[in-house]
């Protein structure tokens, strides 16, 4: 591996990126090799063949787990849009629990370069980064074992503490985990945001659930060895059930961007708008367009151009409220639903203010990017944006739309870098993503 090292994708990173991989890799070689000292100097036996056999178990079934799962995995490695959570913690939790760090080391590592082989390689992902992820679940495995050891009953197989220590121990792997892979994310390159960091709700709840089944191996690998396999089948069916969900999210998601792509736009615009309907309220509709984005691609190149588009989505995200409803539009075009506005003139004058701070953030914006000339920063980015209300602008979404669109017009023909909000019903039929 040493002499293809030119070719590792890890010395293409940044150097912070790289100092974290090493260092986070050395500690885990650090932490490992002091338990082994510290072990043989404590009794001067080594390796308990107690601590074996477990390890061997959580290898076994582990190993027929990833065989089992290869399909499932592949197609969740591929469709993840954010921060991947494999089931593996299932194995490495137990492992954590009941083994001390030198055999659980031992597990993960042989755990994850089969994943790798099975999965990720497949997949394209890069060696390092199967490397630094084994690096981070030792380290929480370290962590983990750190809390419960000290109060466990006896030793391998006698026995778990008391709940609320494994609950301790669940926070600590969690946290540590969770940080390492949040960090590398944090200070590779882009702009990832708060959900590509650290994942969704419905992760967590994942990743909890996987720390449950986890909890229960360890106690059946406590009295009868045979019923730890029990667990296959619920953690099967669990990642076929993520698998479903994260191919629904998928086809919902604009992939250059990860805002909605614009049918699933139109499809939950059309659900909150009939809810203000029904309710007398009010909406709005902006759509917005960076100006000469056409230059942006030209003089950089379309990669540059995905990652302005990328960051530019994250600010128009980051500005707008938690239930308004963003989606890539087409092309550089962006649409809003603002639902549940005030009034016609307190709610137009919200519009505006919302669409003229999009304007400011986007001015402002800098985007950081790598080109075969070296990192620049592309900047002097500005947004033309037209705004339309609901009712008074249109009774439906494609009028609202047609009437936002105009207004887009009127902000470009007043010179670009401009906010229009249409003060009266349209006819014209809304333009598709398409034109």
């Amino acid at each position: 591996m040493l002499a293809s090292s030119a070719r590792w994708a890890l010395w293409s990173e940044p150097l912070r990126v790289r100092v974290l991989v090493l260092t986070a890799e050395l500690l885990a070689v650090v932490f490992v090799a002091a338990g082994w000292l510290v072990n043989m100097g404590r009794d001067g036996a080594g390796i308990v063949a107690g601590d074996v056999v477990l390890g061997a178990w959580l290898l076994v079934l582990g190993t027929v787990h990833i065989e089992a799962a290869t399909g499932i995995e592949r197609v969740r490695r591929r469709v993840a849009a954010t921060a991947y959570f494999d089931l593996s913690s299932v194995w490495t939790f137990a492992a954590a629990l009941l083994l001390p760090l030198r055999i659980s080391a031992a597990v993960v590592v042989v755990l994850y370069a089969h994943l790798w082989l099975r999965v990720w390689k497949p997949a394209g992902v890069p060696l390092y980064r199967l490397v630094y992820t084994a690096a981070t679940v030792v380290l929480a495995a370290q962590a983990a074992h750190a809390v419960v050891a000290p109060v466990r009953d006896g030793g391998a197989g006698e026995g778990l503490p008391a709940l609320g220590w494994v609950a301790l121990a669940a926070v600590a792997y969690l946290l540590v985990n969770n940080v390492l892979v949040a960090a590398a994310m944090a200070l590779g390159g882009g702009r990832p945001s708060a959900r590509e960091l650290v994942g969704g709700v419905d992760d967590h709840v994942l990743e909890l659930a996987t720390l449950c089944l986890g909890v229960m191996v360890a106690l059946a690998l406590t009295a009868d060895r045979w019923t730890a396999a029990l667990a296959l089948a619920p953690l099967l069916v669990l990642q076929r059930a993520v698998q479903v969900r994260q191919l629904e999210e998928a086809a919902t998601t604009d992939q250059k961007t990860g805002l909605l792509n614009v049918a699933a736009w139109r499809a939950e615009a059309n659900h909150q708008l009939g809810r203000v309907r029904r309710t007398n309220g009010s909406a709005a509709v902006l759509i917005a367009d960076l100006d000469h984005f056409k230059a942006v691609n030209d003089t950089h190149g379309h990669l540059v151009g995905d990652a302005v588009l990328a960051a530019v989505a994250a600010e128009l995200r980051a500005e707008v409220r938690q239930d308004d409803l963003v989606a890539r539009f087409g092309g550089e075009e962006f649409v809003v639903l603002l639902p549940d506005l005030p009034g016609t003139g307190a709610g137009r004058r919200e519009v505006l203010a919302v669409a003229d701070r999009v304007r400011r953030r986007v001015e402002r914006l800098g985007v950081p990017v790598t080109t075969s000339a070296g990192p620049l920063v592309v900047d002097g980015l500005t947004i033309s944006i037209g705004g339309a209300t609901f009712p008074a602008d249109g009774q439906d979404l494609e009028t609202v739309l047609a009437a936002a669109d105009v207004a887009l017009y009127a902000a470009k023909d007043a010179g670009r870098n401009t906010v229009r909000v249409t003060a009266a019903p349209l006819v014209p039929q809304a333009r598709t993503a398409q034109d």
